[in-house]
C-alpha cells in the first residue's frame, strides 16, 4: 500500500509536513533524535493521549524515542492513509521492527520481526503537533515476538 497524501485546500502545507515529520523524524529510527528536531515537530505544550511510557508531554515523547531507539533500532513507522479534518489528522500507519532487548515483556528478545497497524488523531497549530490520540497493536506486536 502507498502513502494517501491529501491534496486538499483546507490542509495548510506546514501542518501537512508537520505530520510527516511525526513519523519521518520521530517515529522512524529515533535514534540520534535531538530535542532540537523534537521540538521542530512537537510543541512545547504537546499531549499523548495515552501518555507515553516514559511520561507525559514532549519530554515523555522524548524519553520514549529514546527508548524505542535502543530496544528497537531498525524501527520504522509509515503513515498508509492521512485524513484531513481542518487542524486535525486522522492517520492509518504501520510500525515495524525487531527488538533486539526486552519490549513489552518479552525477554529476551527473540529475533523475530513485528509489524502492526496504528490508528493516530494528530492536532497541528502553527506547524507544529500539540495533541495526539494514538492506538498501536503492541498485543500483536507481542504475539508475534512470541510465536512459535
Amino acid at each position: 500500500m502507498s502513502t494517501t497524501t491529501p491534496t486538499t485546500a483546507d490542509a495548510p502545507s506546514a501542518d501537512l509536513q508537520a505530520v510527516h515529520a511525526f513519523y519521518a523524524t520521530l517515529l522512524t529510527r529515533p535514534a540520534g533524535l535531538t530535542k532540537a528536531q523534537l521540538y521542530a515537530v512537537l510543541s512545547e505544550d504537546y499531549v499523548s493521549v495515552p501518555t507515553p511510557p516514559m511520561g507525559p508531554g514532549a519530554e515523555g515523547m522524548f524519553a520514549t524515542l529514546q527508548y524505542f531507539a535502543e530496544v528497537v533500532p531498525d524501527l520504522t513507522w509509515e503513515p498508509r492513509e492521512i485524513i484531513p479534518h481542518g487542524n486535525r489528522y486522522t492517520v492509518r500507519g504501520t510500525a515495524t521492527g525487531t527488538p533486539v532487548g526486552p519490549f513489552f515483556g518479552v525477554d529476551p528478545a527473540t529475533g523475530k520481526r513485528f509489524e502492526i497497524m496504528s490508528i493516530d488523531i494528530l492536532t497541528v497549530e502553527d506547524g507544529r503537533v500539540v495533541h495526539a490520540y494514538h492506538l498501536e497493536d503492541w498485543t500483536g506486536a507481542i504475539a508475534q515476538l512470541t510465536a512459535a
